[in-house]
């Protein structure tokens, strides 16, 4: 069954020039070249309005939408007007649009800077959305499509692909590859599972406890306000702390120039995305050294039961 990529290009007048063509370019070239190519429709639409997205919608009938340009944050995701000036459209709205063409549309992609709040409000209606946690260069956004859509064109999915783009960030030497948000429908693994053939749920059993014992945004919080407690997350303590846990620190953009939330905060989201497990134990581990009783140090069992720490 084939899967139609609708991107929706945006770079009014008077906002700072994008190089959306190349981004679009090398996402096509991809595309071309993948395994699974002939599994993929690519269409585009340029200097996109507020009206073209709902044609667009309804003429395409997409399954992955990508919009490449501005995000303001709160405020919007960057459009044009008939005379071609920046036109602002929330979250909100896009979130309703989106809402009338479910199931049609699996994954939305917006991939310009502060987009995270539109991610968030759309992924309430779509399976996976990912959205942009603050500005991110045109080098970095066009890295991270790439990567993305290759790994989709190889016949991964759509969370392979993800953590592929962010990791495509980082081998292309840019210290951006936290900026990527992967966001996902509420229960959407509990749906899934619903839908999956009798035989396949029965082969399941080992994946899905695999996702119980993960850590969830709320055992990250946890680990990562700790962190910032502790001291460990202090500019002259982060070398040691981080070949404590194993890591090199030179493979760590955000360690020198970060401030300490930043940088408790980036260092757990890392850890997350490239899965490190016994890395999460060892800052536990060093963590209990300084929360040695009450809430702090139940929490930190509890993690350290799900991750099965030794």
């Amino acid at each position: 069954m084939k899967q139609t990529i609708l991107i929706l290009a945006a770079n009014p007048k008077g906002t700072t020039p994008l190089r959306l063509d190349e981004e679009v370019r090398e996402i096509d070239a991809g595309l071309e070249r993948a395994k699974h190519r002939s599994e993929f429709v690519l269409e585009q639409k340029w200097a996109v309005r507020p009206r073209d997205i709902q044609r667009a919608m309804l003429d395409i009938n997409p399954s992955i939408v990508h919009f490449s340009g501005h995000g303001t944050g709160e405020e919007g995701l960057v459009f044009e007007d008939e005379t071609g000036s920046a036109k602002l459209v929330d979250g909100e709205a896009l979130a309703e649009l989106f809402k009338l063409f479910v199931p049609q549309v699996e994954c939305v992609v917006l991939n310009g800077c502060y987009s995270e709040v539109q991610a968030s409000a759309i992924s309430q209606h779509v399976n996976y959305v990912i959205g942009m946690k603050k500005a991110i260069p045109d080098r970095a956004a066009i890295e991270f499509a790439v990567g993305f859509y290759d790994a989709l064109g190889s016949g991964r999915p759509v969370e392979f692909a993800y953590k592929f783009g962010c990791t495509a960030i980082r081998l292309a030497g840019i210290p951006e590859q936290l900026t990527p948000i992967l966001k996902k429908k509420p229960n959407i693994e509990e749906v899934m599972k619903i839908s999956l053939p009798q035989e396949q749920l029965l082969g399941e059993n080992e994946l899905a406890s695999e996702l119980f014992q993960e850590l969830n945004d709320s055992d990250r919080e946890i680990l990562t306000t700790l962190l910032i407690r502790s001291g460990r997350a202090e500019y002259s303590a982060r070398r040691a702390l981080c070949i404590k846990i194993g890591i090199e620190p030179n493979q760590l953009g955000f360690l020198r120039e970060s401030t300490v939330t930043d940088f408790a905060l980036q260092l757990i989201e890392y850890l997350h995305e490239i899965d490190d497990k016994e890395a999460f134990c060892k800052i536990c581990n060093e963590l209990e050294v300084v929360f040695k009783k009450g809430k702090c140090s139940a929490d930190l069992k509890n993690i350290k039961s799900k991750l099965h720490c030794q």
